[in-house]
């Protein structure tokens, strides 16, 4: 048994490459069927949000080669899922951005990640709650099988014992928070502005609050569905409309905040022209949190316009997180411990396996010489003759495997082998015998 994780991050490629091979939660039934189907492997869990697309898999055999083509099979995969490279002269274009971890390494980087180790902001809790729907839509898709079970359901175990134990996410640094902090670097009061909140997800939930402790108090939350936008600014105050009416609000606000799972943009460059005319051209400032991008990026081309995206906020984020790397290097002892253990449970399990087959082929052996046995006895011979015969073809018949295997090793030399087979054994090395007798 293996695991293997493959995918693209914001460390390791650009937004315009990550929107491209983001999935939305309704696709994601599809992907995973179609990404067992065109890879052979039968246990596949995706994660896609704003920062990262992995695929997580596990496997039936560890061995590099395997690895290696089942790699090549989810690139393949993801490249023509997505049509990457239909306007691309580079076909390797997301193989040079992709990454490969496997066994161990997988093992650990799915609990950094579930942690939030992994994340543009460290710590940040909301990447737990999206690999737990990714979990979730892979159990649905009856593409979690009992390895990956076991993975997730011992990360989550892991995150949650780090997130008490440690102050990794006791500092309120996240993208929500860098938007708000930053909002305020250009707005000094921000009670006196609008704020236009485009979606209503667990981003711009975590949004609206931070602004609302900010003080802002005139919030407009747009929405698909009027329902959803209604329950937020119930909980925060402020205005529901629907996205379709987004340019009748649009040049209320001075700061507008994007977080949809929309596969184009929301916002173009013509609306927000037509906004500032209406301002009489006063600053709008916008950051677009979504993966594809909710606000079409010409939009920063517009003089009177401060647009930022989830890219962007990385200096931002940088100043308030020293006191989270503290407990984030208590937290990489804490996965380093729980990924040995669980190393350790899964190859005690390759071991229990081995056992089981083991036994039943013992079991088998010893019921085909107890017939035997019961055989000789019911014709009236005599049952002392009959335990002597039964105990030495069953002493032959388990020691023929072994002794043939023994032998073979002794001629090609192999020393080592016959080392560890005394101690699987339970022999003594120096133990003399007087006699010799082949099985």
């Amino acid at each position: 048994m293996g695991y293997i994780t493959a995918g693209i991050n914001h460390r390791t490629a650009p937004i315009t490459l990550r929107e491209q091979v983001a999935f939305s939660a309704d696709q994601l039934p599809d992907a995973l069927q179609s990404a067992r189907s065109h890879t052979g492997i039968e246990e596949i869990a995706i994660l896609s949000t704003c920062n990262r697309t992995e695929i997580y898999c596990a496997l039936h055999s560890s061995a590099a080669e395997t690895i290696e083509m089942y790699y090549g099979k989810l690139i393949d995969w993801l490249t023509h899922y997505h049509q990457i490279n239909s306007h691309q002269t580079n076909s390797n274009l997301l193989a040079e951005h992709a990454y490969l971890f496997y066994d161990q390494e997988a093992i650990r980087h799915l609990m950094r990640v579930a942690c939030g180790l992994d994340s543009m902001v460290l710590g940040e809790p909301q990447i737990l709650g999206q690999l737990k729907s990714a979990y979730a839509s892979a159990q649905e898709a009856d593409t979690a099988g009992p390895a990956l079970n076991r993975l997730f359901q011992h990360s989550f175990t892991t995150a949650k014992q780090i997130r008490t134990e440690t102050a990794i996410n006791e500092q309120p640094v996240s993208v929500a928070y860098a938007a708000t902090r930053l909002a305020k670097q250009i707005f000094s009061d921000l009670s006196e502005n609008t704020a236009l909140l485009i979606g209503a997800g667990e981003t711009i939930e975590l949004t609206a609050r931070h602004l609302c402790q900010q003080g802002v108090s005139n919030i407009i939350v747009a929405n698909r569905t009027l329902e959803r936008a209604r329950l937020l600014t119930d909980r925060f105050g402020g205005r529901p409309v629907l996205l379709s009416d987004l340019s009748q609000v649009l040049h209320e606000s001075d700061i507008v905040i994007s977080s949809t799972a929309s596969p184009i943009p929301v916002l173009g460059k013509g609306a927000v022209e037509r906004a500032l005319k209406q301002r009489r051209h006063k600053p709008m400032f916008m950051v677009d949190i979504a993966v594809p991008r909710d606000i079409e990026p010409e939009v920063s081309e517009l003089a009177d316009v401060f647009l930022y995206t989830v890219d962007d906020l990385q200096d931002v984020i940088e100043d308030n997180l020293q006191q989270r790397k503290d407990a984030a290097r208590k937290a990489e002892r804490m996965i380093e411990a729980d990924t040995f253990e669980f190393m350790t449970r899964m190859r005690s399990l390759d071991a229990v396996n081995l056992l089981r087959n083991y036994r039943q082929s013992t079991e088998a052996m010893r019921d085909q010489e107890l017939e035997k046995a019961m055989q000789w006895l019911a014709r009236g011979a005599n049952p002392e003759e009959v335990l002597q015969q039964f105990a030495r073809s069953l002493t032959n018949k388990f020691m023929h495997q072994p002794s043939v295997q023994l032998k073979n090793a002794a001629a090609m030399g192999q020393q080592e082998k016959l080392e560890w087979a005394e101690k699987l054994l339970g022999l003594d090395s120096n133990q003399k015998t007087d006699s010799t007798q082949d099985a």
